[in-house]
């Protein structure tokens, strides 16, 4: 072997300046949902450059261009949507308790980050990622799986269970977008107990067309032993 063949030891500048403009890049998309929460929806990069205390120059040496950057942000409330979701696919209790608390944890997400939510949905239609077409596609994609164990368990057809779980995670959202954009009077609590009797009717229906009658209040594992 020649020692143009011996292999070169990792380049440890490049290895730290890597982990320095993760970090940075990390920094810079905390400002700017920051600043979007100051600025609302059309908040411009240099105001988030202004948050984060840096020129805008110096912001687009960590990002290619706006739409990185919007990107970023997007990619970091996936994470945050994720998060605040992830404790109710482990569901126990009664079937309206389950409904509220998912019902509660989305109404209560977009009240308090109702200009992230627009913006993020403004910039969807430029090509960024649709953070929350890709919630609501997994969260139905969940709720379909609950459906169908549950389902499953009181001998009822489970073939009917995506449609309805797609069906109910649109009604909600659609009607929590509308509502964020013009209330009408109609406060957060009344809004989540409106779209909790709705999505009960529907999932009522679903099983008395099966042939089973479920006590809204009973929980579920308590019902299926009896």
């Amino acid at each position: 072997m020649t020692s143009t063949d011996t292999p070169r030891p990792p380049d440890g500048r490049a290895a730290r300046w890597a982990g320095q403009r993760d970090r940075r890049r990390s920094e810079f998309v905390e400002a700017g949902l920051r600043a979007i929460a100051r600025h609302g929806p059309e908040v411009s990069t240099e105001q988030i450059a202004d948050e984060a205390g840096v020129a805008r120059t110096r912001l687009y040496r960590h990002f290619d261009g706006a739409a990185d950057l919007q990107h970023a942000i997007a990619v970091r409330v996936a994470e945050l949507v994720t998060a605040e979701f992830a404790p109710l696919w482990n569901p126990s209790g009664t079937p309206m308790e389950l409904i509220r608390a998912a019902i509660g944890a989305h109404t209560r997400w977009l009240a308090e980050h109702g200009a992230l939510y627009r913006y993020l949905t403004k910039h969807a239609l430029s090509g960024t990622r649709d953070v929350f077409a890709d919630g609501k596609s997994a969260i139905a994609r969940q709720l379909t799986v609950v459906f169908e164990h549950y389902l499953g368990l009181f001998g009822v057809d489970t073939r009917v269970c995506e449609a309805v779980a797609y069906g109910l995670v649109g009604l909600v959202e659609s009607s929590t977008s509308r509502w964020l954009e013009n209330p009408r009077g109609v406060d957060r609590a009344e809004l989540a107990a409106l779209l909790a009797h709705w999505v009960w009717r529907i999932v009522d229906d679903t099983l008395r067309a099966g042939g089973l009658e479920l006590d809204p209040h009973t929980e579920l594992a308590a019902a299926h032993l009896g």
